[in-house]
């Protein structure tokens, strides 16, 4: 039977306890993590969102029924002892904080009981993930859970601190929002007061935020909420949270100044990581160009080399159909894996088919300085010392090669294969924060699919002012004032300069093809805001999961986040998302139709 809390207080957190308060009287309370019945004395692990504490229950000082109630104890059960703080009388445990203590119970209180609960409640937990997170609750519960969770916290925390200092303001934007199907989809939302009419939730706050600008309040921010129901991948969220912002009379080095040290301060308040500024940058054509990726993981070498000039006349039709196409040959040098068996070659094959590559060519040197190639047949003697200059090759060194008549294909499929054999070789250190930002992004890229050019990050997103020009006569050429920050491989955030400008904005619709008519549909009140003085303004948005993901060194995002979904976007908690009554549909002018 539970009891009731009536008359008493917790004193401290289990961890609060400390050596210096041998022989005061506390209170604690919290959930069972283990209890052990050694005949006539009770051990209990005592645990809270702060840690362990060992209880030891003795008839003799908690009384006959006391001890009894002890003794009952199971994981999980939630109690309140109170008792005084003692020196450990056994051995002390070095792995725990309160491991030189103990509580010596005077006086227990089960304040509930608990079923044997469906998994250990335990750190690094083998149990499937798919049952943890239908029983999330008890998930929460994991010691390594919660640390992430309150990091999580302190992050948001250091945020605000930091943000308020600066001069920003938090300001909360709607999240009943008009539809504005660029980009991802839309999540959508009925109007029972306009039947037929919906509402959308955003996808991120930008219009909002620009609006804000306009309106004068010129350093914004918002620990934000967004949502886009995108394809499904296994590592991303519909439901997902930005610490997002923007600042007005600004431009790229003043967004960028107060985001490095906005790093700085999340990151040694947060975990003790001092990153040194300033933070390098990188233009995008010289990311792609070395590495493959719009987000470089720089804590390892593996650049591509270009060796297209050296095999456009040879006889190997692969690398000089593709070079006469106008296309590219590059290549990574896989030093120390010279000797690698032919069947693990293969199984590099097969990974970059799955990017959708044709093949791969390879030329392996053995330590020995015997070499096995699967195109030396087709070269020439001087091509083959050639390239083995331009890779840098020596004996036991592996070079593998992509060619295609698509530059970006083989730019982005070698650069998942860079990421690849780092991870085979054991080239990346987990515990190093490799930061830099990524600058000059192609304003425009080309849809295939639409025949068209459409903005590569948004329409709102500002030209740099010497490639103005080229916007009539060579509109791929054009470089954004935009920029992402990227730490190991993977994308933090990412903004841009904004347009303020009516020509540039004008010129920027024409030429992704949305015309006035429409673009007034979409944006009409941004536009309108506009025609009443906007400011020269700039902003960036960090994904706070991602932030958390790798500041915690979690293998997900859904181990940062307290309720999450899952691959297909469902919650296996709450079995959303779910059927609703008739009547709620009919209310909605909602009618479900049946598919097989």
């Amino acid at each position: 039977m539970a009891e009731s809390m009536k008359g008493l207080k917790r004193t401290h957190r289990c961890t609060e306890v400390t050596t210096s308060m041998i022989g005061e009287t506390v209170t604690v309370m919290g959930w069972v993590a283990k209890s052990r019945n050694k005949g006539g004395i009770v051990f209990v692990d005592l645990r809270d969102r702060s840690g362990i504490l060992q209880l030891i229950f003795e008839e003799a000082n908690v009384g006959a029924e006391g001890f009894a109630k002890a003794e009952k104890l199971r994981a999980e059960f939630v109690v309140a002892v109170t008792g005084k703080v003692a020196k450990r009388g056994g051995a002390v445990n070095e792995n725990l904080k309160t491991g030189e203590i103990e509580i010596i119970a005077e006086d227990i209180r089960i304040l509930a009981e608990a079923e044997v609960p469906p998994f250990p409640i335990e750190a690094d937990s083998k149990t499937r993930e798919e049952v943890r997170l239908k029983y999330r609750f008890l998930d929460l519960r994991r010691p390594d859970i919660q640390s992430n969770i309150m990091l999580r916290s302190k992050v948001t925390t250091e945020v605000r601190a930091f943000l308020a200092k600066e001069g920003f303001m938090e300001i909360e934007t709607p999240i009943l929002c008009k539809s504005t199907p660029e980009g991802a989809r839309d999540y959508l939302v009925p109007s029972r007061v306009h039947p037929g009419t919906f509402y959308a939730l955003p996808q991120s706050p930008q219009l909002f935020k620009q609006l804000l600008m306009c309106s004068g309040y010129d350093r914004y921010f918002q620990i934000a909420k967004c949502f886009r129901d995108e394809d499904l991948r296994a590592d991303r969220q519909p439901e997902f949270t930005q610490i997002d912002m923007e600042l007005s009379f600004v431009d790229i080095d003043d967004v960028i100044d107060v985001n490095e040290r906005l790093i700085k301060h999340m990151f040694k308040e947060a975990i003790g990581v001092d990153v040194q500024l300033p933070i390098r940058r990188m233009t995008w054509h010289e990311a792609m160009e070395r590495f493959g990726s719009d987000k470089p993981d720089l804590r390892f070498g593996l650049e591509l080399k270009d060796i297209s000039d050296i095999v456009k006349d040879s006889e190997f039709s692969v690398f000089s159909g593709a070079v006469a196409a106008g296309g590219t040959v590059r290549g990574i040098n896989a030093e120390g894996m010279g000797d690698l068996p032919r069947k693990k070659i293969d199984a590099l094959t097969e990974f970059v088919k799955g990017y959708g590559a044709k093949g791969l060519a390879y030329l392996a040197i053995s330590e020995d300085g015997t070499e096995k190639c699967s195109f030396a047949k087709f070269m020439k003697e001087e091509e083959l010392a050639a390239i083995k200059e331009r890779m840098g090759a020596k004996p036991g060194d592996l070079l593998l090669f992509i060619s295609d008549a698509k530059k970006k294909f083989v730019l982005e499929t070698l650069g998942a294969l860079r990421c690849h054999v780092a991870e085979l070789k054991g080239l990346i250190d987990k515990n190093e924060f490799c930061f830099v930002w990524i600058t000059e992004f192609p304003l425009l890229e080309w849809n295939e699919d639409e025949n068209r050019f459409e903005a590569m990050h948004h329409p709102f997103t500002m030209p740099m002012e010497e490639d103005l020009p080229l916007i009539d006569t060579d509109p791929g050429a054009v470089r954004a004032k935009a920029y992402d920050i990227v730490l190991n491989g993977v994308e933090l955030g990412g903004g841009s300069v904004r347009i303020h400008q009516d020509d540039i904005q004008e010129k920027m619709f024409d030429v992704i093809g949305i015309s006035k008519e429409s673009a007034e549909d979409k944006f009409g009140f941004l536009l309108t805001a506009f025609k009443y003085g906007v400011p020269p303004h700039a902003g960036l948005a960090f994904g706070l999961d991602r932030l958390l993901m790798l500041m915690t060194g979690a293998d997900s995002i859904r181990d940062v986040i307290a309720f999450p979904k899952v691959k297909d976007a469902s919650d296996l908690m709450s079995d959303a998302p779910n059927i609703v009554d008739e009547k709620q549909l009919e209310e909605l002018c909602i009618k479900i139709t049946a598919t097989e």
